[in-house]
């Protein structure tokens, strides 16, 4: 049972299947990432080819940045599933997460530009390329060894993706880096509430 339950809003047997298959996952694998990952996304792939549907609220953009809305939260906080909305122009800045990740594009286009720490590097950071990410694609977009990075919406659509994580993610300190000085910030992507 998930922990942000939104009254009037369900999700479908489609999704049901998919936390099963999530929480068996975490439950069986355990602290292998690479394992957890490679399952999750087969499991994210198999629900995004079958068709993803997300209650309108779950999938609105907000005027002035992104949002994460929590489909479901393990009570014990081991994972969280989130409908992440990125509007037209809307971008995050450069962050880690402190856990693994998965995610899979449901509808827009998703840019994200990958980077390592570098103390050698004027800002700290060091820029390991980009990629576009076009509904369907699944990518395991973090580990705790590796896992920052900066994502915007890269067409004239908002960007709706299902994030997958190895904690409740709505809740995690996290920290965000200043491409400009190297300067880190600690912030927590707090969920967002869905209008009904």
């Amino acid at each position: 049972m998930s922990t942000h339950e939104t009254p009037g809003l369900t999700m479908d047997t489609a999704f049901d299947e998919f936390v099963a298959a999530v929480e068996q996952e975490v439950r069986s694998v355990g602290d292998d990432e690479q394992a957890v990952t490679a399952a999750i996304a087969g499991h994210l792939q198999t629900w995004l080819e079958r068709g993803v549907v997300i209650p309108e609220p779950l999938r609105a953009p907000h005027d002035d940045h992104y949002v994460m809305y929590p489909l479901h939260v393990a009570e014990d906080g081991s994972f969280s599933i989130a409908s992440a909305v990125w509007n037209v122009g809307q971008e995050t800045p450069v962050h880690d997460h402190g856990t693994w990740g998965v995610i899979g594009i449901v509808s827009g286009l998703e840019k994200e530009k990958r980077f390592v720490p570098d103390v050698a590097s004027a800002n700290g950071l060091s820029f390991l390329g980009e990629d576009f990410l076009r509904p369907g694609d699944v990518e395991v977009c973090c580990t705790t060894d590796q896992d920052v990075h900066a994502v915007s919406a890269a067409s004239d659509e908002p960007c709706v993706g299902i994030h997958v994580y190895g904690a409740d993610i709505g809740t995690l300190p996290r920290r965000a880096y200043s491409e400009d000085d190297g300067s880190t910030r600690t912030f927590v992507s707090a969920w967002a509430a869905p209008t009904v």
